[in-house]
């Protein structure tokens, strides 16, 4: 594997996951230390064998990613959360049965066998069981639990296809297994159930009235819904800037309707025109409702308002089409702050800095 710095670089094997001997190829090199890409029902995590600091370490280096970030530990059976994790509640079972596999991250207080260099210096551990085919055999074919973040580099709109990891860390990974598309396209929510009452650390697919539908009342880490940037995020991956795409990203909002009213359609084309005519090339984010509404030579479509789960699997892809367009500025209508909207905005707002348009 490369240095910290990458700057010599390996050869990346490619393969599909349902090629013969692709897994068994992942597997393999996950046992000797090494790194593979892989699809989740999520995104594209990279993995590296959770119980190796040495593993974790070369996951940070490939990612660019700070050392304080936790990695979750992937596993492919419940009975490994007792191997891993001290402490385990009846309510965090609960969940492990209502949600597992699927796309839900749990923390519980660790285990002395899970490294710091995996968890951050923390004395947690976030656990969770995939729900995608190709990352349950990969991990039991492995023999191992699989620390994995998102496969991209530190920042970037996380990926959401093989080509994503290609673009950001060819050469200096072991191996991508392309599973095609994900299929819900955001991370995985994380609650944490090492303290007294569960807390939603990271929003998501699963919701907090899915969560409380299991286990009664559930909290919201403050550093997700208040501005104050002196609130700091329970979860330490929370504080740094993520999912950015390369031009300047801003969200206009109705503060009046989470839905994009006329005032927003019409400041966003007036800021268009203005960059337009300066000679910069711009972009609108929107959905299918609204897009003839605008007046811009690239209009992404993101899926259809009603539908959050279009919106959310097309996020990041649209990102990235940004910077491969080359765009300067870009706009993006807001979303209901509630479930499942709430993580896309979470999302959105973290990709734009917290830049945001109010009218």
């Amino acid at each position: 594997m490369t240095n910290d710095k990458c700057t010599n670089k390996i050869n990346t094997i490619i393969k599909a996951y349902s090629e013969e001997g692709a897994i068994e190829t992942a597997a393999k090199i996950l046992q000797d230390g090494g790194l593979v890409a892989f699809p989740t029902e999520t995104v594209y995590g990279l993995g590296g064998n959770a119980l190796n600091p040495e593993a974790s370490a070369k996951i940070y280096a490939a990612k660019g990613r700070p050392s304080d970030n936790p990695l979750i530990v992937h596993i492919a059976d419940t009975s490994a959360v007792y191997e891993l994790a001290e402490d385990v509640s009846e309510k965090a079972v609960y969940l492990m049965e209502a949600f597992w596999p699927g796309p839900l991250t749990i923390i519980f207080n660790k285990k002395e066998v899970v490294p710091y260099e995996t968890t951050g210096g923390l004395s947690t551990v976030a656990i969770r069981m995939p729900s995608h085919d190709a990352a349950l055999k990969m991990i039991r074919e492995s023999g191992l639990y699989i620390a994995a973040p998102s496969a991209n580099l530190s920042g970037r709109p996380s990926p959401t296809l093989a080509e994503h990891v290609i673009e950001d860390l060819n050469g200096r990974i072991d191996m991508i297994l392309d599973g095609g598309p994900v299929g819900i396209g955001i991370e995985s929510t994380i609650v944490d159930m090492s303290t007294e009452t569960p807390t939603i650390l990271r929003p998501g697919y699963i919701t907090k009235n899915m969560l409380e539908n299991i286990i009664g009342h559930v909290e919201i880490d403050k550093a997700l819904t208040c501005p104050d940037p002196s609130i700091r995020p329970k979860a330490p991956g929370m504080k740094y800037t993520h999912y950015a795409p390369k031009g300047s990203l801003a969200i206009v909002e109705d503060l009046n309707t989470p839905l994009a009213s006329q005032a927003v359609i019409d400041k966003i084309n007036n800021l268009v025109r203005e960059k337009t005519a300066e000679g910069f090339k711009v972009a609108v984010l929107t959905t299918k409702d609204n897009s003839e509404k605008y007046k811009c030579d690239n209009i992404l479509l993101l899926g259809e308002k009603a539908e959050g789960t279009t919106v959310a699997s097309h996020l990041y892809a649209k990102l990235r089409e940004c910077d491969a367009l080359g765009i300067d500025f870009i706009y993006s209508e807001s979303f209901n702050r509630d479930e499942l909207g709430g993580a896309i905005m979470n999302r959105l707002l973290k990709a734009a800095g917290h830049c945001v348009i109010t009218v």
